[in-house]
């Protein structure tokens, strides 16, 4: 067992009360890694809370438990895991929470991520990382290394990571070792048709979403000559409507397939002032637009926080694009 591996079990396995917090932009990975790690240190006989400081989308509730996702953190734990981020940008509704920051300080922190960018997060842990398509997989490695039990339900909770920063293995990140992950999963219990079946009852939109999705595919925006299309979606349809449905997931991966497209972009924007971008690249580039903004991901997704206005951050993201198209290209 490597070392990062050893330290991480250490940590594990000393610790009787343990909090897994997601940061305030769940998906499909945090969310499946928060629900496997319930049930695979439930079967150790841990006490096991899950926190989120923002709801989980609707869109996400085809993971079974993801109801168990409190708001309230559990600063009594002996122990905090941080799942799918090594950002301190993507921790500040969690560092905000009352209490939350001393927790994190005074207490030991595991956290469990796959991105290429470095930690920043500006307490002491332990960082448990490795360029992987999902942080699901990261846990799965740290669970048959430790020689922890994995039974179905935190199998499936597994899969739902796995096939969501992957697209359904489809990703340029996934390897061979991706399939075998997916093959013993499904040994283990996971079904991706079952999963499947379940996120597309989830998925299905009201007449209201859709007619949402048409006004804002009308509003899309081209630049770069063609390679860049982008959206801006404000505070009040925010509002009203993410409680049905994301609204930057309704439209960004077709902005993504529109032809000669290479990057698409999602910004919302809050009346704090923030300013948040979603990215989605056909080529390897998102990280590094997020990067000049202090945000990070993957090569063909990731997302960035700015305290901006619009008029000023538009030709800024515009910028960023451009330059990293231009060091693609050479």
């Amino acid at each position: 067992m490597s070392v990062m591996f050893k330290e991480a079990q250490e940590l594990v396995e000393a610790a009787n009360k343990i909090v897994v917090i997601q940061a305030e932009n769940p998906d499909g990975d945090s969310l499946g890694s928060a629900l496997a790690l319930e049930d695979i240190l439930g079967d150790m006989d841990k006490q096991v809370s899950l926190y989120c400081p923002v709801d989980i989308p609707k869109y996400l509730r085809f993971a079974k438990g993801w109801d168990r996702v409190v708001s309230d953190l559990d600063t009594t734990a002996d122990l905090a895991i941080i799942v799918d981020t090594a950002a301190d940008v993507l921790m500040t509704k969690v560092l905000d929470t009352p209490g939350a920051r001393h927790f994190l300080e005074s207490r030991p922190v595991l956290v469990i991520d796959h991105h290429t960018t470095e930690s920043n997060l500006s307490f002491d842990h332990t960082l448990l990382s490795q360029s992987v398509i999902s942080a699901t997989e990261m846990v799965y490695k740290l669970a048959k290394a430790s020689d922890w039990s994995v039974n179905a339900q935190a199998a499936e909770n597994l899969m739902v990571g796995l096939m969501s920063d992957s697209l359904g293995l489809t990703t340029p990140s996934v390897t061979a070792e991706s399939f075998h992950i997916a093959g013993e999963l499904t040994e283990l219990g996971a079904s991706i048709s079952v999963i499947e079946d379940r996120r597309r009852q989830f998925m299905k939109k009201t007449p209201e979403i859709l007619e949402y999705k048409g006004r804002l595919i009308d509003r899309i925006e081209y630049s770069l000559d063609g390679k860049l299309a982008t959206i801006h979606i404000p505070w009040k349809e925010i509002q009203s409507y993410s409680d049905q449905y994301n609204p930057s997931m309704l439209v960004i991966d077709e902005m993504r397939l529109v032809e000669g497209v290479q990057v698409a972009i999602a910004v919302k924007t809050y009346p704090d002032g923030k300013l948040t971008g979603k990215i989605k690249a056909n080529i390897p580039v998102a990280e590094t637009i997020a990067g000049f903004f202090g945000g990070g991901g993957h090569n063909y997704a990731a997302g960035f926080r700015v305290y901006d206005s619009l008029e000023t951050a538009m030709p800024e993201i515009i910028n960023a694009t451009k330059k990293a198209l231009d060091n693609h290209e050479s």
